[in-house]
């Protein structure tokens, strides 16, 4: 858990995701200025967190930033209280709480599978296994 990687400011887009004060973001907005005749391209890079949906934005010179690195994996729903799923993981067998998102209340029930995500050091619930 809490793994990020490096990459270009140049290959930033819309919708890729990147690492802004601390927490996993998915970037919305990229301006870019040009460089003065000394200077360097500064990039503004605006983006909502992937767990908070708050809103942050940065401005730094080409180079590096850091990404998340996010993991995909599955889990069985073992119960469910108020709006948070207690859950297993399919491969680990390690059970955890999970917040239910308010687009999943109905679908996630005892004994379903649900697909989350581990981003830096928080787990987010995105998906019911349908099958």
């Amino acid at each position: 858990m809490g793994e990020i990687r490096k990459t270009d400011t140049n290959s930033l887009k819309k919708g890729s995701y990147i690492v802004l004060d601390g927490a996993a973001c998915t970037v919305t907005d990229i301006q870019v200025s040009r460089p003065g005749k000394h200077g360097h391209a500064k990039y503004r890079i605006t983006g909502v967190g992937m767990i908070d949906s708050k809103k942050r934005e940065i401005v730094i010179p080409h180079g590096e930033v850091d990404v998340p690195i996010i993991e995909k994996k599955g889990a069985q729903v073992l119960s469910i209280s108020g709006d948070t799923a207690n859950v297993m993981d399919a491969a680990t067998f390690e059970t955890f709480d999970l917040k239910i998102p308010e687009e999943l209340k109905g679908e996630v029930v005892d004994g379903v599978e649900v697909l989350y995500w581990e981003i830096l050091n928080d787990r987010i619930m995105k998906q019911v296994k349908k099958g």
